[in-house]
């Protein structure tokens, strides 16, 4: 008996094919355990049909309609691109369906919040968002030692977030809403603390950026807590993909992503590798997501960081993007926050998580 045939697993519905989606397709057919790919949906219909051949054959749509509508179909993998995850998520929880959405949770805080307030409608959690740093187990780790309190209260975290290149088309706006929203998100999670206010200053621009384009950046975000996080945002860095975090606390400090792989000393030299993208960088992490978030389906929860999460980042991005375009200060508004997803407080990041 194929996967295809197996009723015990859970049927998943992947919407968009693109290089996310593929990859999703592989991971859920050839890496996690309990589920399959019933169903591929993509606005183009050969790369539909390439991604669902990687799943055996499974059926293929231009349509996420017609995809969650499939036989088989148990819950849905969103990795379209951002503009179109409202449609398609109001649609599943029209339906009541379990959704895995890659970020963002839509683009900007309206329709996120639309989102929210359709869950909330509902009653109960389907939402989950890939913000997947939360299953990398250095990060993990990295939370562990700030809820244990051996760092005491934390002060400040200092990120970084590089990456060699960008394509064609790439904008200034993007570095906030593509790149530091993971950074949004793991200060939300590590600190439980909402962030009020972001500043966005601009160095020099590098002389290996794009015309137009001001990298590297500096984001600054202020927690409701009190807590600053720097992150350093460099699109076009040249060298490879870098993602590191250092927490400052009152009795000492950690940091992750300094190294990964084998650190050798050969031929007179000595040294590691550096990722070429986030899917090397954050491989572990994403089969970790995909498999919590089957495991946590099939039991009927759901569980990690949800819409709640997607709509707070939404908004935080929101008065980055504000605040790289005027260069002051901008404070974030943020709608109430609805009984679904807890009690109101000046954390938020673990709530969902």
């Amino acid at each position: 008996m194929t996967r295809q045939d197996a009723p015990d697993l859970l049927g998943v519905a992947v919407v968009g094919a693109g290089r996310m989606g593929a990859d999703h397709v592989r991971r859920i057919e050839r890496v996690i355990s309990g589920a399959r790919v019933v169903a591929v949906a993509d606005v183009d219909e050969e790369r539909a049909r390439a991604a669902a051949a990687l799943a055996g054959g499974c059926s293929a749509h231009t349509a996420p309609e017609a995809a969650m509508g499939a036989p088989g179909v148990d819950a849905v993998l969103i990795a379209s691109p951002g503009p179109a995850h409202e449609a398609t998520l109001l649609e599943a929880l029209a339906r009541d369906v379990p959704v895995l959405c890659e970020k963002p949770l839509t683009p900007d805080a309206a329709s996120a919040l639309r989102v929210v307030e359709a869950e909330a409608r509902l009653g109960h959690r389907r939402v989950q968002v890939g913000f997947m740093r939360r299953y990398d187990p250095e990060y993990g780790r990295l939370r562990a030692l700030l809820t244990g309190g051996g760092l005491g209260r934390a002060l400040m975290l200092h990120c970084v977030h590089r990456n060699a290149a960008t394509p064609p088309g790439y904008t200034a706006p993007m570095m906030i809403s593509d790149s530091v929203v993971h950074e949004i998100d793991t200060a939300r999670w590590l600190l439980d603390q909402e962030i009020a206010a972001v500043q966005v200053v601009r160095p020099a621009p590098s002389g290996t950026a794009p015309e137009g384009l001001d990298d590297p950046q500096l984001v600054l975000l202020e927690t409701a807590g009190g807590v600053v996080v720097d992150v350093e945002i460099f699109v076009n860095c040249g060298f490879g993909y870098q993602v590191r975090c250092e927490v400052v606390g009152e009795r000492g400090t950690a940091r992750v992503g300094d190294d990964h792989g084998p650190f050798v000393n050969a031929a007179g030299r000595w040294g590691g590798a550096i990722p070429a993208d986030f899917r090397v960088r954050f491989e572990e992490a994403y089969d970790r997501e995909v498999q919590a978030w089957v495991d946590a389906t099939r039991r009927g929860d759901t569980t990690g960081p949800g819409a709640w999460d997607g709509y707070a980042a939404a908004a935080v991005c929101e008065a980055a993007l504000q605040a790289q375009a005027t260069g002051g200060r901008t404070r974030v508004e943020m709608a109430p926050r609805p009984a679904l997803y807890g009690a109101e407080k000046d954390g938020g990041g673990r709530a969902d998580g």
